[in-house]
């Protein structure tokens, strides 16, 4: 059976990545910083689930390509699982963002230019999500699909990485304001975050994956 990935070591690899991000970033020393404190654990939770989200979004672009060269809907299927697997990790990325703010920035949601835009994002792209629901023929829903998804990743970039970074921010690394990176992400975080990003970002695929599965029986079985 074709589908996303079709080996089976990293799959382990995901398992080790993952508890030694829950373990150490649980109970790893962190820096003792201002107002941020103890919260600054959850740079290993939130900040990954949009890297994670970003790869998925990219994969589900490449995938609707794919099907719009090819009119095989085993693509259209990929370009599926990724993107409710992104946007699995958008709303967790969120949530995670306004538990951090309740505690930093006094409430969980503040407009903060990046906050909206991220919301904006997301709304586009359960859009695409109701608008594929709404077609039944599937490769009319496919192409519709394919291109929506296209135009929606383009968005998609500005809307987190240069809007922004235009405006007053109170996020890291946006308005003004240095990233983590630029000023406090010392090395016993860095221990855990870099494995943190690949572990959350692997694990996203391995869910697409299974996804994919699920859609490619779908789609012999109506054919």
């Amino acid at each position: 059976m074709n589908y996303l990935i079709r080996t089976n070591w990293w799959k382990w690899v995901v398992m080790i990545l993952l508890v030694y991000t829950i373990v150490a970033g649980l109970v790893m020393a962190v820096p003792r910083l201002p107002i941020l404190n103890e919260t600054i654990r959850n740079l290993h939770f939130h900040v990954p689930m949009w890297f994670g989200m970003i790869f998925l979004f990219g994969g589900s672009v490449f995938h609707a390509i794919r099907y719009l060269g090819t009119k095989n809907l085993k693509y259209d299927a990929y370009s599926k699982a990724l993107m409710d697997t992104g946007l699995l990790y958008g709303v967790l990325g969120i949530t995670t963002g306004m538990l951090w703010a309740s505690f930093t920035w006094g409430e969980p949601w503040s407009n903060d230019p990046k906050q909206n835009a991220s919301a904006v994002a997301l709304l586009i792209y359960f859009a695409l999500m109701v608008l594929r629901g709404s077609l039944n023929d599937d490769q009319q829903r496919a192409r519709i699909a394919a291109v929506y998804n296209i135009f929606a990743f383009a968005v998609l970039v500005p809307l987190l990485f240069i809007l922004p970074r235009l405006t007053d921010s109170l996020h890291p690394g946006n308005g003004g304001n240095p990233g983590f990176n630029a000023y406090d992400l010392d090395n016993n975080l860095r221990l855990v975050f870099y494995p943190a990003v690949i572990g959350w970002t692997m694990l996203g695929f391995w869910i697409a994956t299974l996804k994919s599965r699920y859609l490619l029986l779908e789609i012999k079985r109506d054919a």
